[in-house]
């Protein structure tokens, strides 16, 4: 059982669903609780449990309401998980552990195996932690598109521009999380042969492409899924070790009482990169 301090907003889903727009998915319906970026205390633990009572932990989410559905189960008060949905935080963390599952996302999405990207496309939270992660791990800096000038500020090592200030067609690796379905075709374009786009936004609408561009350049195109463990404790390691900095990410605070407020903001503001929900005062 975790008391939760802190929830995320995602930007993503949670906009997804609270206008209606979520296409369909596993454990989809309403009504739901959303939210799969939570950071608690365990108040309780059963004998055989690995944790202990007063551990800060992560928890991506929950199913522990009933009828009632956990898509994916966050944003509660208290959370009921078994201790293998728990992850052991660092105490200096403070609210912003909330960003780990973004990170771990942002760790797949780059996939160590294969190139990692050169072109980012968005500069929101997930691409600034994979523009973050890329010049952590020593690989040349990215270049970062951004169209809002309120989110062109706040690069750590990487440059930010506008598409149309960008000249460049010779892109290895193209990583994608604008979440925009239109895009392929401009993104294929900006390939060098043989180069890899990356879908790491989530996509309402379904995607299309010219095939004789595509086919020209040999283009391999990628989705990347959910974060695995293994991305989690990267991006652990890539945070103990002081490569992975998450200051400047969680830009707004509120208390869990004005959550209307919160969500408004969180989907409206262009300012806004990652609403925090504090339940400390809920009793």
């Amino acid at each position: 059982m975790v008391d939760v301090e802190w929830s995320g907003i995602s930007t993503g889903t949670e906009r997804l669903l609270f206008t209606g727009r979520m296409p369909p998915f596993p454990g989809m319906g309403y009504p739901l609780v959303p939210g799969y970026e939570s950071v608690g205390r365990i108040v309780q633990a059963g004998n055989r449990a690995a944790r202990r009572v007063g551990e800060r932990v992560f928890v991506p989410g929950a199913r522990c309401f009933g009828p009632v559905r956990g898509l994916f189960g966050g944003a509660a008060r208290r959370l009921v998980v078994t201790g293998a949905k728990t992850v052991p935080v660092e105490e200096s963390l403070g609210d912003q552990a909330v960003l780990l599952a973004l990170a771990a996302t942002a760790q797949h999405a780059i996939a160590p195996a294969v190139t990692p990207p050169d072109l980012i496309v968005g500069h929101g939270v997930l691409g600034r932690l994979i523009a973050r992660i890329v010049v952590g791990m020593g690989a040349p800096p990215p270049t970062v598109w951004e169209l809002n000038p309120q989110r062109a500020e706040g690069a750590r090592g990487y440059a930010v521009v506008a598409p149309d200030d960008d000249t460049r067609r010779d892109y290895r690796c193209i990583c994608d999380v604008s979440g925009d379905p239109t895009l392929l075709d401009t993104l294929i374009a900006r390939l060098a042969p043989g180069g890899e786009v990356v879908l790491a936004g989530f996509y309402s609408a379904p995607l299309s492409f010219a095939f004789p561009p595509a086919f020209m350049k040999e283009a391999r195109i990628r989705v990347a899924a959910e974060w695995r463990e293994p991305d989690l404790a990267a991006v652990r390691g890539l945070i103990a070790d002081g490569r992975l900095p998450l200051d400047g990410l969680v830009t707004h605070r509120r208390d869990y009482a004005s959550a209307q407020e919160a969500y408004r903001t969180a989907f409206e503001d262009p300012g806004c990169l990652k609403m925090v929900l504090d339940w400390r005062n809920c009793q």
